[in-house]
């Protein structure tokens, strides 16, 4: 099965770089894409021009084949009024405290429009397009299909992954709880949905017949062969690759990444409105005890980009979304092309070792 997906997405490496929304950039993805992985980039946040710009940029970077990835959302968000009052001027105050010379402000959409983003991807007509947030309609996935594009699915339980499979998607992402970044939980209550990926493998792996990504926590290739050998096709590293110079992490994020603490990984709703993983900071010290009165994502996230904006220019990581997985400090600072060719000399030796 490995053998035969990789020859379907058309890379010879079993190695994804995970679609990181807020730090993949073009140049990311196609360095792993040329390096023989399957470079993935998160557009969960771009406005369909942007999704097709980016699109381009990336063919003209490599030949190679490479993912994109959308949050499933519904078109339309409700809005707690009270909740973002609340949350606006607890920002404010945060932001006034700190010393930031911004504030919140009401956008004119809270997020784009899935059904356009989805339009775009379908335009752009990447080899391979991955989801998380919820499933496709059936008529989302016929339609990617007809295109010819290779389609993924994220699931962080058995229950998910057998949803995707049941719709007919061509492999399952599974994301484990060491994962940083947004949760994929869609048919749980978030903490049911913190499965460790080396349980979360085989137990998926026995309930679908699919292809399976293992996303959280690999940080080596090491993890990558033991991943494989729990049911993966592929690994799929985020973490990984967030201090390359091509990843668009701020530069105080990057730094703070060789120096996380592993009990200091924690999930984070306070940022976005969502669960997602990353470092307790000082920002997220601040909000705990108001997270529960913020309103949920996409509204969160939009409120809070003037203060992420602010505090990244200000090289203040301890104010912004420090995206990471649970052994982040194992980060290496290197181009991206040559961490693809340290992870694969890594798994190489494991095996090696293995036998």
């Amino acid at each position: 099965m490995p053998s035969l997906f990789l020859d379907r997405l058309g890379i010879r490496q079993p190695l994804v770089l995970a679609p990181m929304s807020g730090a993949s950039t073009p140049a990311l993805v196609a360095a792993v894409s040329n390096a023989g992985g399957l470079g993935s980039h998160g557009a969960g946040y771009l406005a369909p021009q942007t999704l097709l710009d980016d699109a381009a940029r990336i063919r003209e970077l490599t030949d190679q084949p490479f993912a994109l990835n959308l949050f499933v959302l519904p078109d339309e968000f409700h809005e707690d009024q009270p909740a973002i009052d609340f949350a606006r001027a607890t920002l404010d105050t945060l932001m006034e405290r700190e010393g930031l010379a911004v504030r919140t402000s009401l956008p004119e959409r809270w997020a784009p429009r899935f059904s356009d983003q989805f339009a775009a991807l379908c335009e752009a007509r990447p080899a391979v397009a991955s989801f998380t947030f919820n499933l496709l309609t059936p008529a989302q996935l016929r339609e990617l299909k007809r295109l010819g594009i290779t389609v993924v699915g994220t699931a962080t339980t058995v229950a998910e992954a057998r949803a995707w499979a049941e719709l007919g998607v061509d492999a399952v992402s599974l994301q484990g709880a060491e994962a940083g970044g947004h949760r994929g939980t869609f048919l749980h209550e978030p903490e049911e949905g913190m499965i460790g990926l080396f349980a979360l493998l085989p137990l998926a792996a026995r309930a679908v017949e699919v292809p399976l990504l293992a996303g959280g926590g690999i940080m080596d290739g090491r993890a990558m062969l033991a991943a494989e050998l729990l049911g993966a096709t592929v690994s799929q590293l985020g973490t990984a690759f967030l201090a390359c110079p091509e990843s668009s992490a701020a530069a105080a994020w990057k730094q703070d990444l060789p120096t996380v603490d592993d009990t200091r990984v924690t999930t984070i709703r306070s940022f976005s409105g969502r669960p997602a993983r990353g470092l307790r900071n000082r920002y997220v010290d601040a909000m705990r005890a108001h997270e529960s009165r913020f309103p949920a994502y996409p509204v969160m996230n939009a409120l809070t980009a003037p203060l992420r904006r602010a505090a990244a220019a200000a090289g203040r990581g301890d104010l912004i979304s420090e995206w990471c997985g649970q052994a982040a400090s194992m980060s290496r600072a290197m181009p991206a092309a040559a961490l693809v060719e340290t992870l694969l000399k890594e798994y190489a030796q494991a095996r090696d070792s293995l036998a």
